[in-house]
């Protein structure tokens, strides 16, 4: 019985965790303070492309300026600002549609 629990003991740091499943990007959970880049030298440092578009019936997502980043504090609530290391998402800006 001792035999056993010993072996058991030595082969528990070989069973593998399974696989963590890939979570898919919510474009919803952007809120809080934004910096949105406007520069194409930057893109790669974005977190997420935003396509600014006029109507809003076709939007994935409407967004609303908040003037407090206190109360930027629900999905698709954005307090802009004008400085990236103050940002809590780093958005890329284009008129281009993908």
């Amino acid at each position: 019985m001792q035999a056993l629990f010993i072996l058991w003991m030595l082969l528990l740091p070989y069973e593998h965790a399974a696989p963590a499943a890939e979570v898919a990007r919510n474009h919803c959970q952007v809120y809080g303070s934004v910096y949105l880049e406007r520069n194409p030298v930057y893109k790669t440092t974005a977190s997420r492309v935003v396509y600014l578009g006029e109507e809003e019936a076709f939007a994935d997502m409407v967004v609303y300026r908040e003037s407090n980043k206190l109360f930027a504090d629900a999905p698709a609530v954005w307090y802009l600002t004008p400085n990236k290391a103050f940002a809590d998402h780093v958005l890329y800006v284009t008129d281009q549609r993908y």
